[in-house]
């Protein structure tokens, strides 16, 4: 049996309009794409970012809200509502196309107010052997 290599696309470029389209566009270049041999697409983070419709993607603020909740001066993301986003996908996969979402979980940006919890240090190069014990540290939280 013959082995079928893939060709996937990146759906994306940090200059997209913000505009709130993206997710609509894939949803109707599907068809197009799967003709014109794509295998795959690779979409933006779909989540909102600390800039809200301006983010793209890349300063995590809420990893749960696709484009559905009124967060950081709107509701939908630079691509679009969470709606748009699940059609896109949808019309991806009816035409055969696989779909990887990006996700960066380690970029947390955008906290509304800072919280005072206990932390224990750590060396940067040993996480077994901490370095002290529990102090206070500042960190940013969410308020929902």
């Amino acid at each position: 049996m013959a082995q079928i290599n893939g060709t996937m696309m990146q759906y994306f470029h940090w200059y997209i309009p913000n505009d709130g389209n993206l997710w609509s566009k894939v949803e109707a270049s599907a068809p197009e794409l799967a003709d014109a041999g794509f295998t795959a697409m690779w979409l933006p983070p779909a989540y909102k970012g600390f800039a809200g419709s301006y983010d793209v993607g890349y300063g995590v603020y809420d990893l749960f809200d696709l484009g559905e909740f009124e967060q950081k001066g709107s509701v939908r993301t630079k691509y679009g509502t969470r709606q748009q986003y699940l059609n896109a996908i949808k019309s991806l996969q009816t035409h055969g196309l696989q779909v990887y979402a990006d996700a960066v979980l380690n970029h947390k940006m955008g906290g509304d107010a800072i919280e005072t919890p206990k932390a224990t240090p750590f060396p940067q190069d040993d996480r077994l052997n901490p370095k002290g014990g529990l102090q206070d540290i500042k960190t940013y939280t969410l308020l929902v």
